[in-house]
């Protein structure tokens, strides 16, 4: 495939990049793959995930999927994994920024004819008031005359459930009708790029004893005292602002130099 100044196998290529400052696609040689058997208290959000791209694959009816919720609990690292699990059976992925989605067309017509199938990857879907942005995502994935490929999802990423922040404004434009609420224009827009998702995965924050299970990996055989452990771990999801997956890995890293 070309694009730019770069051809693509994506035979041997397994995920791509979107580099706006020299307009092309990357090639990533050396691939995040998230190992699906580490990701811990999302059990539920992974057995979604990877059936409607089970679907995908087969053809079947699936859906673009927004994860969305609290901070550093695996969202970005469930949408790895998936890549990890499915690249052997053609599955490829192409990540871009929200700041870089005016080129999203342009990148599906250059995939639209490959045999591969491809999740486009957005992470940190959220748009502030005033960006445009959102419109063009919500035209590509449906709105237009052109079907969209049966060959491209999306899975993007969110902290908030519908991207974008809920003003109040937006709350009070809204009007009774024969003793029904309806929703402003304003909302209506804003609700209307979430609609487009079919599958929305919510993400909790984590609870102590998952975080604790997630510490208990990390050490495994490397530490005596567990109880100990356990509370310099919860000292530092306090110190980090909170009990996540992530902060039970930046945790594992600061005690390394410790530790060996």
């Amino acid at each position: 495939m070309a694009f730019g100044k770069l051809t693509i196998d994506w035979r041997s290529t397994l995920a791509a990049v979107w580099r706006s400052n020299r307009h092309f696609l990357k090639p990533i040689r050396n691939v995040d793959l998230v190992n699906p058997d580490t990701l811990q208290g999302i059990d539920a959000q992974k057995d979604a995930l990877f059936r409607n791209t089970e679907h995908f694959l087969r053809g079947k009816p699936s859906s673009h999927a927004l994860l969305w919720g609290a901070r550093g609990v695996g969202k970005s690292s469930l949408i790895k994994a998936v890549l990890t699990r499915y690249h052997t059976y053609g599955l490829r992925m192409i990540q871009i920024s929200k700041d870089d989605l005016s080129v999203l067309v342009d990148i599906t017509d250059e995939i639209v004819d490959s045999h591969h199938r491809f999740i486009i990857y957005c992470d940190d879907l959220t748009f502030d008031e005033g960006q445009g942005e959102y419109r063009m995502l919500k035209s590509t994935m449906e709105g237009t005359l052109e079907k969209p490929p049966e060959n491209v999802l999306i899975y993007a990423t969110s902290n908030r459930r519908h991207m974008m922040p809920e003003q109040m404004a937006d709350n009070l434009a809204s009007s009774m009708l024969n003793g029904e609420i309806h929703p402003s224009e304003a909302i209506e827009d804003k609700l209307s790029l979430a609609d487009r998702f079919g599958l929305s995965l919510p993400f909790h924050p984590m609870n102590k004893d998952t975080y604790l299970e997630i510490v208990d990996k990390l050490f495994k055989g490397r530490v005596q005292d567990a109880e100990l452990l356990h509370q310099e771990a919860l000292t530092f999801a306090i110190e980090r602002g909170g009990q996540s997956g992530r902060t039970a890995r930046h945790f594992f890293n600061h005690c390394q130099t410790g530790l060996n």
